[in-house]
């Protein structure tokens, strides 16, 4: 693996699937009455977050703890960034108390790969969502979650598997980085969404586009709603929040349509109502809150290959090892 993982598409297929399958090894430790490995102790690794979260935050720490690491979290919110300084200084600041990793979400697409191109810092920089560009954690638990219902088991992608994601692509960052991973792990993606909320030069992603959500669900194997965001609209994209449902909302009888081992995906926030209704989020078919736990395993499995287990790269894991997550079985 590289240093840094700002992108999905600087992913290939070996590196996504070493990913998913540490994650996978990994996992076995939610079922330990003791969840932690010695992996990253004595490293220090800061949650650099300049934008409100709860899934991706909490995340990110717990797995930097189960880790070992040393956790510092850092808000944007009453620091020297309400102050003005800039993100370099920032960073300065951070390589002087010794960061080995920084973990960071911003508000401005491009600031991770800001960060991790400069000499400001000399640890590895995880993209914990940017602007409306990536969020490359998140679309790696989501094709662990696929992976999990409908390809089990390690050295296994997602060839000829069909992800039909559906909402607000325009302005998601789960959207962009989906496309690259789950095409590079050999899926067919589909959008589904009206011509508003698609991103101008769509037809050169390697996707299909379809603006009918009922045509699709027939032969679609994971179907992914997107929440639609408000905060980053600055004018009107659609009619009105009952015309969106009702063309672009999951619903019971909808997810009647699927095919029987389908599954329904949202990288959350839900807004029940609008894009899924309650019965749908509440139904076994639903992987919201799977998607969670699962993101703890693939962001402690990002840690562990950048920053402890580099050997595990280019040679199999040595279960002899107590760091190791074969010795977590």
């Amino acid at each position: 693996m590289k240093r840094h993982l700002v992108s999905t598409a600087d992913l290939s297929r070996d590196d996504a699937l070493l990913i998913l399958d540490t994650a996978e090894e990994l996992a076995h430790l939610s079922g330990r009455s003791v969840k932690k490995l010695p992996t990253l102790r004595g490293r220090t690794v800061v949650n650099l977050f300049f934008e409100d979260s709860t899934r991706t935050k909490t995340s990110f720490e717990v797995a930097e703890k189960r880790l070992s690491a040393d956790v510092i979290n850092f808000s944007a919110k009453g620091s020297s960034v309400s102050k003005g300084e800039s993100l370099k200084d920032t960073a300065l600041t951070l390589q002087a108390m010794g960061a080995d990793a920084v973990v960071i979400r911003h508000h401005a697409s491009g600031a991770p790969a800001r960060l991790a191109g400069s000499d400001w810092l000399h640890g590895s920089v995880i993209n914990a969502g940017d602007g409306t560009h990536e969020h490359p954690t998140q679309a790696l638990l989501d094709a662990f979650t696929i992976r999990r219902h409908l390809n089990p088991g390690t050295g296994h992608d997602l060839a000829g598997r069909r992800v039909a994601i559906v909402g607000d692509v325009l302005h998601s960052r789960v959207a962009r980085s989906n496309v690259h991973l789950l095409t590079t792990l050999g899926a067919e993606v589909t959008f589904v969404a009206p011509p508003t909320l698609l991103p101008i030069g769509i037809e050169n992603w390697p996707c299909q586009v379809s603006y009918d959500l009922d045509a699709v669900l027939p032969k679609t194997d994971a179907l992914m709603m997107l929440r639609v965001q408000r905060e980053r609209m600055n004018a009107a994209f659609f009619p009105t929040e009952r015309e969106y449902s009702r063309r672009y909302g999951m619903n019971g009888i909808r997810m009647a349509q699927l095919p029987e081992h389908a599954i329904v995906m949202h990288p959350g926030p839900m807004v029940r109502g609008m894009e899924i209704t309650a019965e749908v989020a509440d139904s076994p078919r639903c992987t919201a809150v799977e998607q969670v736990a699962n993101g703890v395993s693939v962001r402690m499995a990002v840690l562990y290959l950048l920053l402890g287990g580099a050997v595990f790269a280019d040679a199999p894991a040595d279960a002899s090892r107590t760091d190791s997550p074969e010795a977590a079985k």
